[in-house]
Order: structure tokens, then sequence, then C-alpha cells
């Protein structure tokens, strides 16, 4: 008889939304005690398995996450297996690559490499309705980038130098981490287009396919379990004001900031 409290376990650290510095999202803070968590299981094991379903987003904390995930594997020892869902692009990509091995679907959406900053422009709309802003500063750049101030080709050269230092950074890191099984052509993989599984395998970005059942069992044998490690979703108020429309608000404030994001 085959007891099956004997079954292999094998750590699966789960990735899923937005990457941003909010309660309930993906970041350093609400992924530190998943992280933890699984990677003490993942010293016997010497295994550990990250499902990642996300879109990308805050470039900072794509790398503090990144880094934390890298100094428990190379302290521990551990093999990483990367298992990308529907979609593991740019920020998620970034985590994707702290991986020893990235697996995906063949429709998966992947790559994204890129950094994109985005707002509004309203100082015609406010001139047009006679309103006038009055603000005050201590900082000639203390304002760079006013949406109720015309651009400036100085503010506009400044962020592009700006996202240009954060998309040589994510190429560095890919670099680093993929190596030679990236395609000659990188023209192919860092123009910030995104590609479906097929052809990000062509180019070298994923090693494979498969999903997370099919890896635990690849790398525990036919009866190995996954166990699964997630962060507590936000309760009480803040698990009300995140539902539905309050989401959606949080989440487009969120998509336009100024911050260089991985989008």
């Amino acid at each position: 008889m085959r007891l099956p409290f004997l079954a292999p376990k094998i750590p699966v650290l789960v990735i899923r939304g937005l990457i941003a510095p909010r309660a309930g999202l993906v970041n350093l803070e609400t992924l530190s005690a998943p992280l933890a968590k699984a990677a003490a299981l993942a010293r016997r094991s010497k295994t550990l398995v990250l499902a990642i379903e996300s879109p990308g987003g805050s470039a900072a904390q794509s790398d503090l996450l990144g880094q934390a995930i890298r100094r428990q594997a190379e302290a521990h020892n551990i093999a990483i297996t990367a298992v990308i869902g529907d979609v593991g692009a740019s920020g998620g990509y970034w985590l994707a690559c702290t991986a020893d091995r990235i697996i995906a679907n063949r429709l998966s959406i992947v790559g994204s490499i890129g950094v994109v900053s985005e707002g509004f422009g309203l100082d015609e709309f406010i001139h047009r309705h006679g309103i006038t802003r009055r603000t005050r500063t201590a900082g000639a750049h203390k304002r760079r980038n006013d949406m109720f101030a015309p651009p400036s080709p100085e503010d506009e050269t400044f962020t592009q130098d700006l996202l240009d230092q954060a998309h040589e950074t994510f190429k560095s890191w890919v670099r680093e981490r993929r190596g030679q099984r990236l395609c000659a052509d990188e023209d192919l993989i860092f123009d910030g287009g995104y590609m479906l599984g097929q052809t990000a395998h062509a180019r070298g970005l994923i090693d494979g396919f498969g999903d997370v059942e099919t890896v635990v069992r690849e790398l525990g044998g036919k009866r190995a379990q996954p166990v699964y490690f997630r962060p507590k979703p936000p309760g009480g108020l803040l698990a009300r004001l995140l539902r539905g429309g309050a989401a959606a608000l949080l989440d487009a404030l969120e998509e336009r900031s100024l911050t260089a994001r991985l989008r």
C-alpha cells in the first residue's frame, strides 16, 4: 500500500497579477512570506516551480522580487523552473528569468522586453476652460512632465534617457539569465514586442512547453504532488475596495503613472 503522505512534494510559488507596490498585487512585500515558505520546502526537494501569470508592471518591484528569488536559489542550491500560463510578459518575463528553465504553452503571451512611461497632457484642456494653474516649486525640475504644462524638449529627453537605461538593465538581465539560448538576432527579442510561446521557443526565450502539473511530475515522478504557496488576499475594507470598479480605477491609475514600468 502506498501512503499519500510519502508522495514527493514539489513547492509551487504562485505569481499572479499586476506587479505594483500596492496591497493585493505582486510585489516584494506580498510575496516575501510565501517565497520563504516555498523555499523552506524546496531545501528538501532542491527544486522550486514558479507559476507565473503576469503582464508586468513596476520595474523596481520586478527587480526586487527577482533578486529575492535568486538569493533563495543560490543560498540553498535550489533549481528553479518557471511555468508561464496565459501571460508572462515584460515584468512577468523578468520574473520568469529568475528560473534556470522556462516552460510555457504554445499560445502563451511571452516577451515584451521593453519599458514604458505614460501620462496625460491636459495643458490645452485647462487653457480652453480658462483654468489657471498655480504651482510653486523649489528645484528647477521638481515638476518634470507636468501634465498641466506643455511638454518641454528637455523633459522628453530626460524621460527617454531614463527609459533607455531601464531597458538596457532589462536586456542585460535577460542576457545574463538566458545566455547562449537566445537567438543571435537580438532585434527580434528586445524591441518591446510580445509573441506567442511557440515563437518565444524558437527565439530562445523559453525552453519548452508544458504546464505546472506536467512539470511537477517531471521533477518529482508520477506520484509527485504540488504544494502551492501564494499571498493571502487582502481582507476587510481593503478587500471590498479592490473589487469591481474600484480595482479597475486603481489599475488605470497605476497604468498611467510616470514611473518606469515593464509593460
